[in-house]
C-alpha cells in the first residue's frame, strides 16, 4: 500500500484552511494529526486529509437537508 504525505502548503491549499486553524483543529481532535517525518519535519497522509474532506461534505450535505 503506498502513502503519499503531503506537507502544510498543500493542507492549506485542500482545505482552505489557516495554519492556525489547522493546529487548533488538530488540537480538538477535529482534523488528522501529523506523522514526524525527520527531527523538524511533519506532514499529514493525504488518504487522512481526503477521508476529513469527505466527511464535511457530507456533514454539510445532511445540514442542507434538515
Amino acid at each position: 500500500m503506498s502513502h503519499k504525505i503531503i506537507r502544510l502548503p498543500e493542507v492549506i491549499k485542500m482545505t482552505g484552511l489557516s495554519r492556525s486553524t489547522i493546529y487548533l483543529r488538530m488540537s480538538k481532535d477535529d482534523f488528522p494529526h501529523t506523522i514526524s517525518l525527520g527531527e523538524r519535519a511533519v506532514g499529514w497522509l493525504e488518504s487522512d486529509v481526503d477521508q476529513w474532506l469527505e466527511a464535511c461534505v457530507i456533514a454539510s450535505k445532511a445540514n442542507s437537508n434538515e
